[in-house]
């Protein structure tokens, strides 16, 4: 071999030593495995691992379909249980269901959907998943569900019912089935997703749709709590220590009767939570769900092992007490400030982010719905939805209704059915329905705000919350116009 061609060969291998670099690797070495978290070490498994059916519906005088004329299916799918519903009369179309926060227990369960007589009724099928994981688990929900979804014929089939494969899909899920619901029609979803489905439509119900944002507001609620108590450089982990003081400082009753200093805080968490808004009192009141809240103070921001670093970040809070500019401006010099670690919720190698994303990446029809009166995944989320969808251009894609219910995922099944039909009709016929601004303080402040999609007609299928509730929320405020 003369000089000239070794030097051309050696050239030749620098260079393609440099692309493999570029590309993350070499021709000999695999990428550098992801690490493992508390998460990965936790097992888990179906409650009923054998059952291969489940109950059918009570047939209702009003139904078109006899509830036990419907094809149902049990079983286990990658470690994560599931239930297949397909009526007689299938029109071809599947709508993925996925639930909220199921705990931390070993036993996985799994559920319908809340509207699931509307969907036998008119022709769709619908699938869900236990997801093979508990805790705050989204990427597990997301992977799940997509699975689940592609292995609908094959479920069908393997019971003896030979189906096409569905003509659309579409999604809808509550809380941290909401988070999942947004964050499978992502775009960072349709990239990085080991189980990829192209969705027609989303309809998320008091969804997370702020994905880290919630446990942010979290850790804002515990620092001006800590704060207005006396307590504003306590370390926030350490909040089991001075709870208790904190608590008796801020109330008499928890959390319905503030001290002084407490009516202060309630005004800093109305403000933390979505700004002035009908229902904020009575959520406090009676409706339940502060509580919930409250109970995650403390967190080292991993959000119970999902993560291995912190991600809480309040950097970026200003804190308001109403009608009080000193009192304000004296809680915004003294609280604690709380930093994210680098990279704690970072892309992955080896599919969706631990904790996935919803940055208003989307071009598909969604209909999203909040309760107004919700502190545990309150209405300030569907406003940091809005504002991240409408920095990526897609605000045609979005429609958010306010309901006028005082907890935590407190609808009717009449608004949930209403915006999935309407969701449907936009997708199917391009009628785009209408929505509620989520984001102007003085519309949402108004005394009638939520009016518009809140129906409190009780029906069959209405879950206790909403039962217990919704009678003593009319009774409680202002009536709306009539329509």
């Amino acid at each position: 071999m003369n000089l000239h061609t070794s030097l051309r060969l050696s050239a030749l291998a620098l260079a393609s030593t440099a692309f493999l670099a570029a590309c993350g690797g070499s021709d000999d070495d695999a990428p550098a495995p992801e690490e493992t978290r508390a998460q990965d070490t936790r097992t888990f498994s179906p409650a009923d691992p054998t059952a291969t059916t489940f109950t059918a519906m009570s047939t209702q005088t009003s139904d078109t379909v006899d509830m036990s004329t419907t094809s149902r299916w049990a079983g286990v799918l990658g470690g994560a249980a599931y239930r297949v519903e397909v009526p007689p009369n299938w029109n071809g179309k599947l709508v993925m269901y996925a639930h909220g926060y199921a705990g931390t227990g070993a036993l996985l369960g799994v559920g319908g959907p809340s509207i699931r007589r509307y969907l036998i009724q008119n022709g769709y099928a619908w699938a869900a998943s236990s997801y093979a994981k508990n805790y705050y688990d989204v990427r597990a929900g997301v992977e799940d569900t997509n699975a689940l979804a592609l292995e609908f014929t094959k479920i069908a089939a393997a019971n003896g019912r030979t189906l096409a494969a569905p003509t659309k899909i579409y999604i809808t899920g509550h809380s941290m089935g909401g988070h999942i619901t947004a964050a499978a029609i992502e775009d960072e979803a349709a990239t990085t997703a080991v189980h990829k489905v192209k969705y027609a439509g989303a309809v998320p119900m008091c969804g997370v749709v702020g994905d880290t944002e919630l446990f942010n507001q979290f850790a804002a609620m515990q620092v001006t709590a800590q704060a207005l108590a006396g307590l504003p450089s306590y370390p926030s982990a350490k909040w089991s220590e001075i709870s208790t003081l904190v608590t008796s400082t801020l109330f008499t009753t928890f959390p319905t009767t503030p001290t002084a200093q407490g009516t202060k805080y309630l005004a800093v968490l109305q403000n933390i939570t979505g700004g002035p808004r009908p229902m904020f009192d009575l959520g406090i009141a009676f409706g339940g769900s502060f509580p919930s809240a409250y109970g995650t103070f403390g967190s080292d921001g991993t959000v119970s092992g999902i993560l291995n670093k912190n991600v809480l970040d309040t950097t970026a809070y200003t804190y308001t007490i109403d009608g009080d500019v000193t009192g304000s401006a004296a809680l915004n010099t003294s609280v604690l400030k709380i930093s994210p670690e680098a990279d704690a919720n970072r892309l992955r190698r080896d599919g969706l982010r631990w904790i996935p994303k919803v940055n208003g990446e989307f071009k598909i029809p969604v209909v999203s719905i909040h309760t107004l009166g919700d502190l545990f995944v309150p209405f300030s989320m569907e406003q940091t939805y809005q504002k991240r969808t409408a920095a990526k251009g897609n605000s045609a894609w979005l429609v958010q209704r306010a309901i006028r219910g005082v907890s935590h995922c407190d609808f009717t099944v009449a608004e949930q059915v209403t915006a999935f039909d309407d969701m449907i009709k936009w997708e199917r016929d391009g009628i785009k329905p209408t929505g509620d601004d989520v984001v102007t303080p003085a519309t949402v402040a108004a005394a009638t705000y939520g009016c518009t999609y809140t129906q409190n007609t009780l029906g069959p299928d209405e879950s206790g919350t909403t039962n217990a509730l919704r009678p003593a929320t009319v009774a409680n405020s202002a009536a709306c116009p009539a329509p």
